[in-house]
Order: C-alpha cells, then sequence, then structure tokens
C-alpha cells in the first residue's frame, strides 16, 4: 500500500464492532512492528502489556478519556468498544516522569502500530488521558516504569476523513451528520516555511 495512503486513511477510531474479536497473536504481531521500528539511540526501553480478555478490556475502558473536542459524547457504547488494548510503558525516574527520549520512542512505536493495525483492517485510538494509576494497578509493572501511552484497537466501525481546516482555522476533530468522524487539517502550503 502507498505510504500517504495508508497515513491518511488510518484515522482514530473511536467507535468499533465489539461483536468482532481480534484474531489470536494479533496484538503481539503490533508490538512486534513496535519493537522493530526506530528507537532513539535505539535504547529499545520500552515494554508493553496486551490486553484482550473481554474482562479486562472493560477494566481498562473504565479508566480511559474519550474524544475531549466531543463534549456530548462519553465514548463508545457497549457494542461499540475495543476488542483490544496495547499498553506502552516507559522507563521512568525516582519522580515518575518520563524522560523526552523515551517520549519520542512511544510515539514512534504507536504511530507503527496504528499503521500496522489499519494495514490490517484495524482502527487504532491512542489514549494520552487515562487514570494511570488505576490502569497500572491492573497490570505486572516492571520496576522504575511509568504508562505512556495505551492504544485501543477493533474493527472498526465509524467512517473517519479528513477535511480542510475551515476559514475560522478550527482545528478540532468534530461529527457530521451521519456521524461521519471529520478530522481538520491544515493545507500543506501553510505548514512547509521552505523548499530550499
Amino acid at each position: 500500500m502507498d505510504i500517504l495512503k495508508l497515513i491518511t486513511e488510518a484515522r482514530t477510531c473511536r467507535r468499533y464492532d465489539q461483536s468482532r474479536e481480534l484474531p489470536a497473536g494479533t496484538l503481539s504481531w503490533l508490538v512486534d512492528c513496535a519493537r522493530l521500528s526506530p528507537s532513539g539511540a535505539n535504547m529499545q526501553g520500552l515494554r508493553f502489556a496486551t490486553i484482550v480478555t473481554p474482562a479486562k478490556r472493560d477494566e481498562v475502558f473504565r479508566h480511559l478519556l474519550w474524544a475531549a473536542y466531543l463534549k456530548d459524547w462519553p465514548g463508545p457504547a457497549e457494542g461499540e468498544r475495543p476488542t483490544g488494548y496495547v499498553v506502552i510503558l516507559a522507563p521512568s525516574g525516582e519522580d515518575g516522569k518520563i524522560g523526552n527520549i523515551d517520549y519520542i520512542n512511544v510515539g514512534i512505536a504507536a504511530q507503527s502500530m496504528q499503521l500496522a493495525a489499519w494495514s490490517k483492517g484495524l482502527g487504532a485510538c491512542m489514549f494520552g488521558g487515562y487514570n494511570a494509576k488505576a490502569v497500572m494497578d491492573m497490570l505486572p509493572m516492571p520496576e522504575k516504569y511509568s504508562l505512556a501511552l495505551a492504544l485501543a484497537l477493533g474493527y472498526a466501525k465509524e467512517e473517519r476523513k479528513i477535511v480542510p481546516v475551515g476559514a475560522d482555522g478550527d482545528i478540532k476533530y468534530f461529527r457530521a451528520a451521519g456521524g461521519t468522524h471529520c478530522v481538520p487539517k491544515r493545507d500543506l502550503k501553510d505548514l512547509l516555511v521552505a523548499e530550499l
């Protein structure tokens, strides 16, 4: 698949077909995609946990903050929830803070997994908003690691598309009539500052 097409189509997904379970081994395969991705200074410090059992999925779901721009939407209803999660753990200091290079590595790993998921027909949503303590209490946490990001995964049950940013400059995603999830993106000419 053309990489630009893959990036364009792999929009954040927030509603899933909960009746379709992920094929066995899918989440491990995604972690392997992250493992083989670039890593700053080749540190490879990230660790991962996968969650597929219904009880644990329900527990993770309760601790996520869904779609901050959609003020009147509390998150996917029963039947539209993710069927798997990958939790990314990063090394942290005594204060529990994650270093800058590790946050860069988290971004690389998460993007690799989201694109890999879409290449298999799966939607993904990256979460930086969650109750970290509650999620970490569920996991066998390695010493001196903290929760950095969670990815929700499943078969997409919503249409997502990119739309141009309007004249008002508003970049907030929204739901159009019919439920299509629209993601405003700035024009390339507004972002490319030089071609030397």
